[in-house]
């Protein structure tokens, strides 16, 4: 029966980091991909290719670097879009990572649209990246927090949602894939139920799109934050 290997010498020969050893004399494992991972040769080549050949100011400038640089980053954007699935480039909004794209969900959509006692669920696996910005909202404008449930097996527990949902929340928003638990949730299940309830839906894709395949219009969701940095993108 046919199967396909997993090379692993191949992979690692692909990133440089891993050719090193540590201060002991150890070859280099690297196993902390859920907070940054490694670059491949590839992306070294093409980041030193950008700084020694296009570096310039994006949307600045008319001169030939300009132009080239802001004609490189907007098909950067259409690549990206491409992947997770999205027909217009122009919903693709680039930050620093993750946890910026959430702050700017909390810090204009939030701020625009919640009000004091206004109800936002979030759930007990999140990352602090998930939780800071609306417990600073809570503070300064008085929204209200409350949590999803996890099981005993890691998983969310679903009546503690439907339960929530009864509350009219405002927003919803919730990881796709833990980053200590690994648990993948039923986002697609949950984003329908929220917006049934008449919520807004933010989903924490940090890790869950650099593990599998991600479609953000299928999964109908009003916000999709992910990080390059994690998925062997620049940081």
């Amino acid at each position: 029966m046919a199967h396909n290997s997993f090379n692993v010498d191949q992979i690692r020969a692909d990133f440089p980091v891993l050719t090193r050893e540590t201060r002991s004399g150890v070859r280099l494992v690297y196993l902390d991909s859920t907070a940054t991972s490694q670059k491949p040769q590839k992306v070294i080549q093409i980041m030193d290719n950008y700084y020694r050949n296009f570096n310039a100011n994006i949307h600045r400038g008319i001169h030939t670097l300009a132009e080239e640089s802001t004609q490189l980053y907007e098909e950067a954007r259409h690549k990206i879009a491409k992947f997770v699935g999205v027909t217009n480039p122009r919903q693709i909004i680039f930050t620093r990572n993750t946890t910026e794209s959430i702050n700017l969900v909390a810090y204009s959509w939030g701020r625009a649209n919640l009000k004091r006692d206004d109800l936002v669920v979030l759930t007990e696996m999140e990352h602090h990246s998930n939780l800071v910005p609306w417990q600073i909202l809570a503070e300064q404008v008085g929204i209200r927090l409350e949590f999803i449930t996890v099981t005993l097996d890691g998983l969310l527990d679903l009546e503690s949602y439907r339960r929530l949902l009864g509350q009219n929340p405002k927003l919803v928003s919730f990881t796709h894939m833990s980053n200590v638990l690994g648990t993948i949730n039923p986002v697609k299940e949950m984003i329908k139920m929220a917006h049934e309830n008449g919520a807004v839906v933010l989903i924490d894709g940090a890790q869950s799109t650099p593990h599998f395949a991600v479609n953000i219009p299928d999964l109908d969701t009003d916000f999709y934050a992910f990080s390059a940095h994690k998925m062997c993108g620049p940081s």
